[in-house]
C-alpha cells in the first residue's frame, strides 16, 4: 500500500477554499489505483495539476525521478516539499492551469499530464490543455462522473454531446474507474470517476477548419431538439447536407464524428 501523507486537511491546519473547488483525495485503495493507471516512469515528463496536500503526489513522485507540480493556492505550494519523500525531484509552479502556457514543460519529452481536477473549471481546462496536444502524451484525471460519462459518450445516448465530439476530436478516451464521495475531504455530493486522454499523433479525422467545427458543433447541441436542417439554416453550402452524406431531419445526438466533420467542412466560411 503506498504511504500518503497529509490526508486530511484538518491535520494540517488548512481551511478547504471554495474558491478553488477543494475536494482533498485521501483514499488510499483509490491513490494507488491512480498510480498504477498512470504507471509512471523514470524519464517521464510527469506534470501534476493542483496537488493539494500531497495525496496523489508522494506515490507518483516515489516512482519517478522528477515531477513537477501546478499549484493555485500558495500555502498549499508551500507545504508540499514537507509532503513528499523526495522533495528533491519536486519542481513547484504556483500558477492558475487555465493561464498557463504548458510547452514551458515539454524539454523534449511528450508531457504526462495528471491532476484531481476542481470541478469548477474542469471543462475550460480541458479545453486549454488540447491546444498543447502535441506536446501531451496521455492525460490521467478525476472528475465527476457525470463530465466523464459525457466525455466518453458514443452517438445516440443522452451523455453525447458537444464535450464527447470536441474531445474525441483531439484524443481518444477512455473510462477507468468510479471514485465514491466518501473517497474525499470534504466528500463532493458527486460521485466521481477517472479517466484517461490520449491526443492523437494523427488524428484519424480532420476537419478542413477547426474553429468551424467547434462553432458547428457548439451550434447545433444548444438546439438538440432541433432538426439539422432547422438549427443549421444558411450556415451550409448550397447542397451542403447531401456533400457530407448527412441526413438533414437526423437531430445532433445521432451523429458521428466523421459526420460532424463532413458537415463542418461545408459550412459557408469554413
Amino acid at each position: 500500500m503506498y504511504q500518503i501523507n497529509a490526508l486530511n486537511p484538518k491535520d494540517e491546519g488548512h481551511h478547504t477554499r471554495k474558491r478553488f473547488g477543494q475536494n482533498f483525495l485521501h483514499d488510499q485503495r483509490v491513490i494507488a489505483k491512480i498510480v498504477r493507471s498512470v504507471n509512471p516512469r523514470t524519464g517521464d515528463n510527469i506534470v501534476e495539476i493542483g496537488p493539494g496536500l500531497a495525496a496523489l503526489t508522494s506515490p507518483l513522485i516515489g516512482e519517478c525521478d522528477a515531477l513537477t507540480v501546478i499549484e493555485l493556492d500558495r500555502d498549499l505550494a508551500a507545504g508540499l516539499p514537507g509532503r513528499v519523500p523526495h522533495p528533491e525531484r519536486l519542481t513547484i509552479v504556483e500558477t492558475d492551469a487555465l493561464k498557463y502556457d504548458f510547452t514551458e514543460l515539454f524539454d523534449g519529452r511528450p508531457l504526462r499530464v495528471v491532476g484531481n481536477l476542481p470541478y469548477n473549471i474542469s471543462t475550460p481546462l480541458l479545453f486549454h490543455l488540447l491546444e498543447f496536444g502535441d506536446k501531451v502524451k496521455d492525460m490521467h484525471f478525476m472528475l465527476q462522473k457525470e463530465v466523464v460519462d459525457r466525455i466518453t459518450a458514443e452517438p445516440n445516448t443522452k451523455e453525447y454531446g458537444r464535450l464527447s465530439v470536441m474531445i474525441q476530436y483531439y484524443c481518444k478516451p477512455t473510462f477507468l474507474f468510479e471514485v465514491p464521495p466518501g473517497s474525499f475531504n470534504p466528500p463532493p455530493k458527486v460521485t466521481s470517476a477517472v479517466f484517461r486522454l490520449e491526443p492523437y499523433d494523427v488524428k484519424p479525422i480532420v476537419a478542413k477548419n477547426e474553429k468551424a467545427l467547434a462553432r458547428l458543433v457548439s451550434h447545433v447541441f444548444t438546439q438538440r431538439r432541433k432538426t439539422l436542417r432547422n438549427s443549421l439554416k444558411g450556415m451550409l453550402v448550397e447542397d451542403g447536407f447531401e456533400k457530407a452524406g448527412v441526413d438533414p431531419m437526423a437531430r445532433p445526438e445521432t451523429l458521428t464524428l466523421a459526420q460532424f466533420v463532413a458537415l463542418a467542412d461545408q459550412m459557408v466560411d469554413a
